[in-house]
């Protein structure tokens, strides 16, 4: 559904196998592709003898067991979580079962919202409670790696990207994938926040991404820029569809999305709308009725 970026690398792997993807860095791919998460939700593992976890999947028996055999005769010492949607964190609670790790992220699902805005959406894992908060550049250091925080609100308000000193690689999460851009859904999600987001990863020089769908981004800046490029187009494309007088986001999505199947239409929709609200809060917009899926669009003129 989103933008294809022409440099992009496919993924070799097998399903619960370990992957030396580089020194220092090991990945498991959990089995649960879909549209949403490509092949599937990429485990991290940092380091050796004493390792962090990164982002230790959804609540699956058979990936978190492949997770313990890829560290068979070491020591699970932190566990980082990048986010809270469902194929990122709940896989904590049964790690609990084999490790007295602590888990570090920058809150629960919906922590970095303002408490008296609109409640998050549904869908999130609302059961996961960190151990340790982290915020922006905060350090955590391990046996042998160290990494620091990069807090990139705008997939979700908790969103943390961490940075593995040693080799100047970044696991993005779901801020930037390797494979299709992320969709931001509010209320959580914000246009806005995920936009600066993307420019505070451009004052970085990080080497590497490693995201936790589609393979490493060996272009980090080219990538993060096309990313923004993307999202200014779509931003032209509901200006036009205002233009031509299609103001519903019901009726946008098909002109903008002619790519698309028709069953990621609704997902293509919560996109727009985050769009809409940011172009909205820069008064480009107006709306008959709040910013929501149903309301009519106008230029505020």
């Amino acid at each position: 559904m989103g933008v294809k970026i022409p440099f992009r690398r496919e993924l070799e792997f097998e399903y619960g196998a370990v992957d030396q993807v580089e020194p220092g860095i090991r990945r498991v791919i959990a089995n649960n592709p879909s549209p949403f998460t490509h092949y599937g939700t990429g485990t991290y593992i940092l380091g050796t003898g004493n390792v962090a976890v990164i982002d230790p999947g959804p609540a699956d028996p058979a990936h978190i067991q492949a997770i313990l055999d890829a560290v068979d005769g070491e020591t699970i010492s932190h566990v980082l979580v990048t986010h809270t949607h469902m194929d990122h964190s709940p896989g904590c609670a049964l790690l609990k079962n084999h490790t007295d790790a602590p888990t570090f992220a920058f809150g629960p699902h919906g922590s970095g919202k303002d408490p008296d805005d609109e409640p998050v959406e549904e869908g999130g894992d609302m059961d996961f409670q960190p151990d340790e908060l982290v915020t922006h550049g905060d350090v955590i250091e391990g046996g042998n790696w160290s990494v620091e925080c990069v807090y990139t609100p705008g997939h979700t308000s908790n969103h943390m990207c961490f940075a593995l000193r040693e080799s100047r690689a970044l696991f993005t999460g779901d801020h930037v994938m390797g494979w299709s851009t992320s969709v931001i859904s509010p209320p959580d999600g914000d246009m806005m926040a995920y936009m600066v987001s993307l420019e505070l990863l451009l004052e970085r020089e990080d080497r590497v991404y490693w995201p936790t769908h589609g393979p490493a981004i060996t272009e980090p800046h080219a990538h993060v820029k096309a990313f923004i490029e993307h999202r200014k187009e779509r931003e032209a494309q509901i200006m036009e569809c205002v233009e031509q007088g299609v103001g519903v986001i019901g009726d946008m999505v098909p002109m903008m999305y002619r790519d698309t199947p028709e069953y990621l239409y609704p997902a293509a929709a919560r996109s727009t709308l985050a769009a809409v609200e940011y172009l909205v809060k820069r008064g480009a917009l107006k709306s008959d009725g709040g910013v929501t899926l149903t309301a009519t669009y106008t230029k505020d003129r």
